[in-house]
């Protein structure tokens, strides 16, 4: 079973030990190498006391999903061994805290059992309970230093950089790293025959989580509004774009603020306020998940109707109801798009990773004030919280923002008249008027029925011109939204069809598949609503997996209801268990597919 920067180490705790730093560093440590590597936390909604697991993978191969095997387990939750040990693949290796004796019934004979004494030397070694478990933790990454070939130097040199402002803390850490791997060395053969050895795989690459990126995507876009109601797992998107905000939203002159960023009473007030701003001229925004959107869909209605734009940025979770609220699905799809009572179409973008939440926040803005229409970006607990390997982030200083057809004080006083809700293009979006600019671009917002131009009514004829405009600028958000990723050939009858998350697994099974010489094309949607080349791309296949994490096809049912996809085509592989989606479970889902149609 010898590989090389090919391994899964999955290390399992109780929530609230700080062993998060610990993880991070053996995570850090293997970036620096040269190593591709991916970073997913599992853990619970409670602040302390409940199992949290936290899963490593080294591929040298550089795919950013969640892995389907774990290599090496270290099991530092005694509740749940059982549940660790039947994790790990034959071959590998249960590496535990032997300070205290082992049920020999959690034995397996395939795999190699490791125990270090990880509690007893430190408890031996440091001074009060708090230090002993946070010593613990970072004997346990000079452990997987010795068993993995982690380049102790490479250690030495992040435990200097995170301890720089507390040095005291230096040789502490540093003594608990060489406490383990001395033990490992001393007792065991290492390094394992699974091992790192560095490379040259991660220049020009970054390691970031989407909330982060899609906060600095915010700023870079121009934002100065956030208003937001905390919301698991959502709130460190508005706690990045602040600590942006605090960096370079400050007049150097007078060192006031240029931005506002409201906790708002509940997510109601939240995107009335962000509404407010939207309207004055501001790009303002919020981020929720899908229970905030559930309560945000009256205004999203009345943002629709009265064509003012927003850009929300919705990290789903597990739902219905309160749900897991730690876990990640892709199941706001459907609620997303036709949010609110009425006929109401909302535009929608799918990033796959962080770089993607930092870009797709930029168009955002721009489509949401191009539209004059709120725009929302699904993200998901598996982008918005998890570490990802992403390349680099691009500024163009030279970007200007698209604020669509904003008139100007001058292009109003040129003006005979001026109505609000007046298609004057063709393409379905009027001009708007700020407030305050000029005496002629006033008028009433209107979310009660008005005519195109912006008085009141309740004519059967007037409403309808206004509603069936809207529709036409839907038409024309297809062809400006981003188009979709298609990898094509002529040769292949069958395809994957993927968005958001779902992305980095999809990749990988069809590399899998192909190995097996089952070749498939592939299409990632990235926006909502669909251009016409996804439905081209359904035409031209016998049969398309789509692949989505959620239970009722809400994916599929979208592609049906804006594209008029052939429901026969179309073959759901649904995973929605919560646990980021991995390649294995599309591998086996499409060969059972297969299975199936030879049988038939």
């Amino acid at each position: 079973m010898a590989k090389l920067n090919d391994v899964v180490i999955k290390i399992a705790t109780v929530n609230g030990t700080g062993s998060a730093s610990a993880n991070g560093l053996i995570m850090k440590s293997l970036f620096r190498m040269g190593i591709p590597v991916v970073g997913k936390n599992y853990f619970p909604s409670n602040i302390q006391g409940l199992p949290t697991w936290y899963e490593i993978r080294v591929t040298g191969d550089d795919y950013q999903c969640r892995s389907d095997r774990v290599d090496v387990m270290v099991a530092m939750n005694a509740q749940t061994y059982a549940r660790d040990l039947a994790e790990v693949i034959p071959g590998g290796w249960f590496i535990y805290d032997s300070t205290w004796p082992r049920n020999t019934q959690l034995g397996r004979d395939d795999i190699t059992i490791i125990g270090i004494p990880l509690s007893r030397m430190c408890n031996e070694h440091f001074d009060g309970a708090r230090a002993r478990i946070l010593m613990k933790n970072i004997a346990y990454v000079g452990a997987l230093a010795a068993f993995l070939a982690i380049d102790i130097d490479t250690i030495t040199e992040l435990i200097e950089e995170t301890f720089a402002d507390k040095k005291h803390l230096i040789a502490s850490n540093m003594e608990a790293i060489k406490l383990g791997f001395d033990y490992a060395r001393k007792n065991f053969v290492c390094p394992l025959p699974s091992k790192v050895a560095a490379m040259d795989g991660t220049k020009g690459h970054i390691i970031i989580d989407g909330n982060t990126a899609a906060g600095l995507g915010c700023l870079y876009a121009g934002a100065t509004v956030g208003a937001w109601y905390p919301i698991t797992p959502s709130t460190s998107l508005m706690d990045a774009f602040r600590t942006f905000c605090a960096e370079y939203r400050v007049d150097p002159e007078t060192g006031k603020r240029t931005y506002c960023i409201i906790q708002a009473e509940d997510e109601l007030a939240a995107i009335g306020m962000v509404l407010g701003a939207s309207w004055n001229g501001a790009r303002s925004f919020t981020s929720t998940s899908g229970p905030g959107i559930s309560l945000m869909s009256e205004f999203l209605g009345y943002a629709y109707y009265a064509e003012i734009p927003a850009v929300l940025f919705n990290v789903q979770r597990c739902g219905p109801s309160t749900g897991m609220p730690t876990r990640t699905q892709q199941s706001d799809i459907i609620s997303c798009a036709y949010a609110s009572h009425g006929d109401t179409k909302h535009v929608l973008l799918f990033p796959a990773d962080p770089g993607e939440c930092f870009t797709m926040a930029q168009t955002a803005f721009d489509l949401a004030e191009r539209l004059q229409t709120p725009v929302m970006v699904l993200s998901d607990l598996d982008i918005g919280m998890n570490d990802w390997m992403v390349p680099e982030f691009e500024f163009d200083e030279k970007k200007i923002a698209d604020r669509g057809k904003v008139l100007s004080a001058a292009e109003l006083e040129q003006m005979e008249s001026f109505h609000r809700y007046l298609d004057v293009d063709g393409d379905g979006i009027p001009y708007r008027s700020l407030p305050g600019v000029h005496p002629k671009g006033s008028y009433f917002t209107r979310g009660s029925g008005h005519t195109k131009y912006g008085a009141y009514t309740e004519e059967s004829s007037e409403y309808q011109d206004v509603v069936d405009r809207l529709l036409l600028k839907w038409e024309t958000a297809r062809s400006i939204v981003p188009e979709p990723e298609i990898e094509f050939s002529k040769f292949n009858k069958a395809a994957i069809l993927s968005f958001g998350s779902s992305h980095g697994a999809c990749q990988e099974a069809r590399d899998r598949l192909a190995a097996q010489n089952i070749a498939l094309n592939y299409c990632r949607v990235k926006s909502f609503p669909f251009s016409a080349s996804i439905k081209e791309f359904i035409q031209q296949h016998e049969v398309v997996y789509v692949v989505e994490q959620n239970r009722d096809a809400q994916f599929r049912a979208l592609l049906m209801l804006d594209s008029d996809a052939d429901p026969s085509k179309l073959i759901s592989l649904l995973h929605y268990d919560g646990m980021p989606l991995n390649a294995g479970f599309v591998v086996r889902r499409v060969l059972e597919e297969i299975a199936k149609g030879q049988a038939a």
